[in-house]
């Protein structure tokens, strides 16, 4: 609990069966998450094992894909905070404090993963991940005049139970740029958010998004195109 708020976190799953048991540790002990929210979408066998020997509870969500993951997640939880995280061991669950520090005065928190003292040696954030991001926020941040944005990708981030609500229910992105559509909403509501540096480890195992540079460019594109596409719907209505 923060602040007479309960808190929790969800925890999007595919291809983390040997980090997960770890993560959810981590966080609970943290001592302020009341809830650890697992979305099992169509994970590796051997998953859901390693789930249940936590206090954490698993959900399925059949429809491949990270948003479709994300929308049963911020649906399914019951916190009046919701935290977003990877199970890969990319993120300190301690840096959940820098996230809800903020949240009594901002409705979203995001994380940042490219302030370089914060990127541990091994992590995968080369220079083509690092920029890539770095250019497709501050385009964002450009476009529509926002508060600073310097990493279009990062998972970590925190919503208040409204936002989470409002999310889950207009959402429509079911692939891996669910992240800059929740962007794009936050920025189109007028909802009051800042964006903090997190630290940022080797992941365990890999990426099937970002370990490869060319399914990453892809993305990219698709990201930039979603990005588009909200401001020239924007741009229509004014």
């Amino acid at each position: 609990m923060w602040n007479g708020k309960t808190v929790s976190v969800v925890l999007m799953t595919y291809a983390e069966r040997d980090s997960i048991r770890k993560v959810i540790r981590d966080f609970e002990e943290t001592g302020v998450v009341d809830e650890v929210l697992v979305i099992n979408n169509n994970a590796e066998t051997g998953t859901s094992e390693e789930v249940g020997k936590t206090g954490a509870r698993e959900v399925l969500e059949t429809r491949q894909g990270y948003g479709y993951a994300i929308r049963r997640g911020l649906r399914d939880s019951t916190g009046d905070l919701v935290v977003l995280a990877e199970p890969d061991g990319t993120f300190l669950a301690d840096d959940i404090i820098k996230l809800l520090a903020f949240s009594d005065e901002c409705e979203v928190v995001l994380g940042t993963r490219t302030t370089r003292e914060m990127i541990w040696e091994g992590a995968n954030m080369d220079w083509f991940l690092k920029w890539g991001n770095w250019a497709v926020a501050k385009f964002v941040e450009v476009s529509f005049n926002t508060s600073h944005l310097s990493d279009i990708g990062c998972t970590y981030r925190l919503l208040d139970r409204n936002t989470a609500n409002r999310f889950a229910e207009e959402m429509t992105v079911g692939g891996s740029h669910a992240g800059p559509e929740m962007l794009m909403l936050t920025i189109a509501s007028g909802a009051k958010f800042v964006e903090i540096p997190v630290n940022y480890l080797p992941r365990v195992g890999t990426s099937s998004v970002t370990g490869n540079r060319i399914t990453a460019f892809f993305l990219g594109l698709r990201m930039i195109a979603l990005i588009l596409r909200f401001r020239l719907g924007r741009a229509r209505t004014s």
